[in-house]
């Protein structure tokens, strides 16, 4: 599958990809807190960018700009546009 459409993890995003939320696979307290900051299902991001070695990310959900690990980044899943 190509990364311009289909459902691929957060964490495997390039710069620039757009998407949208389609499930949050973290469970228990990693779980809670991607879904505190607004990583819900059905919520638009876009991969703004990340850092040289790779970790952390950086996306921008609901006009806010969300720095992620690729941990976090990894349990959830997105549709590519």
């Amino acid at each position: 599958m190509n990364e311009s459409s289909g459902i691929k993890l957060l964490g495997e995003l390039a710069q620039g990809i757009r998407g949208r939320v389609v499930r949050i696979n973290a469970q228990g307290s990693l779980r809670r807190r991607i879904l505190t900051m607004g990583l819900v299902p059905g919520v638009e991001i876009i991969v703004q960018g990340r850092a040289p070695l790779g970790d952390p990310m950086e996306i921008v959900v609901r006009g806010f700009r969300l720095t992620l690990r690729k941990e976090e980044a990894n349990g959830v899943a997105v549709e590519v546009f």
